[in-house]
Order: structure tokens, then sequence, then C-alpha cells
């Protein structure tokens, strides 16, 4: 567990894995009996008149499980903890919800959770502008102090987390699995530095595999977090686009960048702003709308539309001469240097949003002439 005051976490993840229950309904049985404990030890008849069925009260009622105790195990594990909503240090906004979540898995440092949350989210399969414009304003926002948050998903999200990181900032990634494992799995490297340098989240029990069903409730969860949310590509039919609605429906900002009237990765933006979010065109326009927020963590930074300084390290500049102008593979290239597949991954991120390399079809990439 963490260094902060920390509750007894076994009763919450009984509401969390009992059957039946759900996040909403966990917090309105809390909120009848007090505590999570009081409620866990509440009579059968009580939990049955409170409208539970048969097999959620037997949960409720039972003692610790194997899946409760591998969990309780898992906590006790530098670097990783389990949140509930009496521990300072659950995130004050999302204990405002009515669905909040009865646990917080954590891996990396949870007092980022407490730090001002800017959500930026898009498509999967964003322009090559698009994943610029998402990798400069998190670039440029952390380094102001905003703790980028996004779902670690390909695309906008991945260059919102790598735009964050680059700055030496703090970025969450809130998943829609458990934390055993990484999805999707080209992010895996991302994955670790995210560890270093913020927080990988969820709600979900540590084996829950990644699945449809799940991006729905992370999408709350990336807004929950969050003081406002910031959409840079998103088409027409886009979970983006729900992650914006939550955070309307959460009292939160939404902000927009429009885009080209003829590309569908921006017709769902221009859809929001259609429907009221505010447009954003530079970093500081979110800055001002989140000043009321912000006033204490804004820090002087280079604007996002000065070109990035593209003098490269020297790791990054050995793995650059790798790359070959015609396609290459990742394998290759993990021969070649000697690092992990996940480093190289996170490494060719980098080099590609500053423009170096460029992704192409079969997972291969090609060096960009400068």
């Amino acid at each position: 567990m963490s260094g902060m005051d920390a509750a007894e976490p076994l009763p919450w993840l009984k509401l969390a894995h009992a059957p039946g229950l759900g996040a909403a309904r966990a917090r309105t049985l809390v909120d009848t009996f007090g505590t999570a404990a009081a409620a866990c030890a509440a009579s059968r008849s009580a939990l049955l008149d409170a409208g539970l069925g048969a097999d959620t009260v037997a949960a409720l009622r039972a003692g610790s499980t194997a899946a409760i105790d591998a969990e309780l195990a898992w906590a006790q594990q530098s670097g990783q903890c389990i949140l509930t909503p009496e521990d300072a240090g659950y995130p004050a906004l999302l204990r405002e919800l009515g669905d909040r979540p009865p646990v917080l898995y954590v891996r990396g440092d949870p007092e980022v959770l407490t730090t001002l949350q800017l959500a930026m989210v898009g498509s999967r399969k964003p322009t090559a502008a698009g994943r610029r414009t998402a990798f400069e304003f998190a670039r440029h926002l952390a380094g102001c102090g905003l703790t980028i948050t996004s779902g670690l998903a390909l695309g906008i999200d991945a260059a919102s987390h790598a735009g964050a990181l680059e700055a030496d900032g703090l970025t969450v990634a809130v998943m829609g699995n458990g934390q055993r494992c990484v999805y999707p799995r080209e992010n895996a490297g991302l994955a670790e530095r995210i560890e270093q340098n913020g927080a990988l989240v969820s709600e979900l029990p540590l084996e829950a595999p990644p699945r449809r069903e799940h991006f729905p409730r992370r999408n709350r969860l990336i807004s929950g977090l969050s003081a406002g949310t910031l959409v840079v590509e998103a088409a027409v039919r886009s979970g983006s686009l729900i992650t914006a609605r939550l955070a309307t429906e959460q009292g939160r900002e939404v902000f927009a960048v429009p885009g080209s009237i003829h590309s569908p990765q921006s017709r769902g933006t221009n859809a929001l702003l259609r429907d009221g979010a505010k447009l954003v065109e530079t970093a500081e326009h979110v800055l001002e709308e989140l000043a009321p927020y912000a006033a204490a963590a804004r820090q002087p930074a280079p604007s996002p539309d000065v070109p990035p300084d593209d003098t490269l390290g020297g790791d990054y500049r050995d793995l650059l001469e790798a790359v070959d102008f015609s396609p290459t593979a990742v394998d290759a290239l993990v021969e070649s240097t000697g690092r992990s597949a996940a480093e190289v991954a996170s490494m060719l991120l980098i080099l590609e949003l500053r423009g170096h390399v460029e992704a192409v079809a079969g997972g291969l990439y090609v060096r960009v002439a400068q």
C-alpha cells in the first residue's frame, strides 16, 4: 500500500466482486448502511430488504475469497496499491460520482491521482497531423503542471501519454482490463514508462481481460478523474464522444480541436463544437478555461506552436540509424540494438511523433528523409 492513510480494503473488495451489484448500487448500499464494513456485516434480511439478490447477499456475507486474497497480496507489492473511497488518496473528483468505483487498482504513484488532470482522447487511427497535435498539446500542458489522463489506446491516447512523458510531466492511463495485462500489447513499453512517471489505473479485478463492454466504463473514469476533457480527433461513431458526453454529464469542461470538414476523423470533434464544446486552437485556450483549478499549477513552458527540439540523444540516434529507408521490422531493430521489444516500440513512438520515422503496413517502419 502507499504511504497515504489507507482504509481496510476487504469490505470494498467484497462489494467490487459481488455478483449483480455494480458501482452505482454499491455506492447506494454504502450510503444506506453508513460504511462498506457495515454493509457487509448487515443481516441477510436487511440486505434482502435493500433490494439485493440472494447471490449478492451471500457474497457480501461470506469471508474472503481466493481472488480477493490474491488482490490483497498484490497490493502489498512495491509500487502497487488498492484505493477505496475511504482512503485519503482516493481522487476527490471521482468520489463525487454516483457510480464511483468501490476500488481502484493502481500501479505507479497513487498520489498522481490527486493532481489536477486533463483528459485527452481521440481516434485510434488519427491523421499524422492529429497525432502531432495531441503530442504537442500534451507536452505543453504537462509542462504547465497538468497531469494528462487518457486510456492507453493506440493513436491519440498513446500520443497524449507520450507528449506528457516528453515534458517530464505526469500522466495517468485508465485501463479497460485488469492490472495483470497491458492492452493493446503494442503499448507495453509506453505502459512501463507511465508506471514510472504517473499511474496505471483500473477498477476491474486483476485478471479481467480487455472486453468491449469494459471500455465505456473505463471512459467514465477518464472523464471523472479530470477537470476537463480535450478531444483531438474523433469520428462520428467514437468512444471519445462517449467520454465527452460523460464529461458533460459529470459537470466537467469539454474541449475540442476543430478539423477539416473533409476529414472523417474530424466529424466527431466538429459535431462536439456544434453542440457547445469549447473550441481549442492553442494549449493556452485550455489553460484559460481551467484557470480556476490550475492557477497554482501553471508554469512557463514553450508554446506548442514552436517545433520541438529535434536534437536526439545517443540512444534514439542509434535506433534511428538502424531504421532503413525501406520498411524495417521491429524484430530486426531489437536484434540490431540489443534492446527489448517494449523499449524499441516506445522509442519508435517518440521518433514517429518527432517526424523521424513513419509506420507503414505490416507493423514496419521506414526512416523519413530530413
